[in-house]
């Protein structure tokens, strides 16, 4: 969880109220009334901006979704929830909007998808491509081979090795060092280790990943117009699924000497 200090919480409070799906008015109002803790129309709008007519209307916005209590005095008097509370309420709405969402996609979801995709396709985009690599893990069935940068692998990415782990998967790790290797190890306990071909952190290689034989992928970081100054590389990752796809047949090549080389008979 990032606790570092918002430079401008003002702003990005409202932008994210925004995304929770409340109009800029009734985002503003919220955000004024969280910092007065009570208030009238009138206060509200000198501290947001919101014109006093609009204020009514926000508030009406805000009430019906449980975020504002309203006192019948004259004049009436707001009360905004607690910023814990109006989390807790965001974070159940959004949790029951994923829930639907999943339920109705998976009504919808061709029987098809389920099998061997054909081709060799692409995913841009570190967030993208992690949560592709943790659907392949909750998906494996016998063995994950997985060589990556340290910086790839967070914590998310353990909690799903250490659950194939516990499904009975093997788990056969390269390119981490051997403080992380440790961390690992006390994590997935079973887990194999092995050394990689290269220095990881002296090329643009991100990802190499074999799942039960039969599912790759592959990515680079490579640098990104748009990406954050503390994240200065982006991802890009191929990969591929079947017996004869061509990137499976490749990195299952390369895998298979690697690993007959570390462990010779």
């Amino acid at each position: 969880m990032n606790n570092d200090p918002i430079e401008d919480p003002q702003s990005a409070a409202v932008e994210q109220l925004e995304r929770f799906g409340l109009s800029a008015y009734a985002a503003r109002t919220f955000v004024a009334l969280a910092s007065l803790g009570t208030g009238t129309a009138r206060d509200i709008s000198q501290v947001s901006d919101v014109p006093r007519t609009r204020v009514y209307d926000a508030i009406d916005e805000l009430h019906d979704r449980g975020l504002v209590d309203i006192l019948q005095s004259s004049p009436k008097q707001f009360w905004a929830i607690s910023a814990e509370t109006a989390s807790r309420t965001f974070e159940h709405e959004l949790q029951n909007r994923t829930d639907v969402l999943r339920a109705a996609l998976s009504e919808i979801e061709p029987v098809e998808r389920r099998a061997e995709q054909r081709g060799v396709w692409t995913v841009d985009g570190q967030r993208s491509v992690t949560e592709r690599v943790i659907e392949f893990f909750e998906n494996a069935e016998e063995e994950i081979v997985y060589m990556t940068v340290e910086d790839l692998l967070t914590d998310d990415l353990i909690d799903a090795l250490s659950e194939a782990a516990a499904r009975g998967v093997s788990i056969k790790l390269g390119g981490v060092s051997t403080a992380v290797q440790e961390r690992i190890q006390e994590d997935i306990p079973g887990a194999t280790m092995f050394e990689s071909l290269w220095v990881w952190s002296d090329t643009s290689a991100g990802r190499l990943m074999m799942i039960d034989g039969r599912k790759t992928l592959v990515s680079a970081l490579v640098n990104g117009t748009d990406a954050s100054p503390s994240d200065p590389r982006s991802e890009t990752a191929i990969w591929g699924e079947g017996d004869t796809n061509s990137l499976v047949v490749v990195l299952k090549a390369i895998f298979t000497w690697r690993l007959a080389t570390e462990n010779p008979e």
